[in-house]
């Protein structure tokens, strides 16, 4: 009978190692900066409050867009995303509560509520995310926001009203700083024209029942 050897086969030894060393010679993910939407620059609007309600659904996205990165077309159709950089939320989050943040702004809608928490309204905005990347055109970018809006009646989905609204605002650098801001300019025009347009058609709609 051999006697028990108390030392380990150097194979083994080495296998071991790695195993508990494992991580050690992986590569390491780049640590990313979360980056939230500027804060919104609106001005209050002045007008009459109208006695209808809204809720704010946050818009169908592709795959890309519907995530934390940030998006970026450096050329032609190739479709990338900045590194070691993110949003805070999903895009299709961002526009919707940038929208929301819009209209308690403006002051004219007071009943208020997002799609999340399942409350009764008698309207209801979504629509479709087609864009929210920048964009190079040579040496110049531009941040492009593009949004297909659908206003639909609360209680049946029913369509009332859609409408393209398309934003394209120019960078003054290209740092990740100036393309934050950037974002969070788009964002503003676009959400000025988006609550100003379902304002109208609102009460267009609520004069005709």
């Amino acid at each position: 009978m051999k006697p028990f050897n108390r030392f380990l086969h150097p194979g083994l030894l080495l296998a071991g190692l790695i195993l508990v060393g494992g991580c050690s010679i992986l590569p390491k993910s780049e640590p990313a900066d979360v980056y939230r939407l500027p804060a919104t620059q609106a001005p209050a609007a002045s007008g009459t409050p109208v006695n209808w309600s809204l809720r704010l659904a946050s818009p169908q996205a592709s795959e890309v867009l519907n995530s934390p990165k940030i998006a970026v077309i450096p050329q032609g159709n190739l479709l990338r995303s900045y590194t070691a950089s993110r949003w805070s939320d999903p895009a299709p989050v961002l526009l919707r509560n940038r929208l929301l943040d819009g209209f308690v702004q403006d002051g004219r809608l007071n009943r208020l509520s997002v799609a999340d928490s399942n409350l009764q309204a008698d309207l209801e905005l979504g629509g479709q995310l087609q864009a929210f990347q920048t964009e190079y055109q040579g040496t110049t970018a531009s941040v492009v926001i593009r949004l297909d809006a659908l206003l639909v009646r609360g209680f049946d989905q029913r369509i009332l009203a859609s409408r393209r609204f398309e934003v394209r605002q120019p960078l003054r650098d290209v740092k990740m700083s100036a393309v934050v801001d950037g974002f969070g300019q788009a964002s503003d025009r676009l959400t000025a024209d988006v609550v100003a347009w379902t304002l109208a058609q609102g009460s267009a709609q609520a004069k005709n029942q």
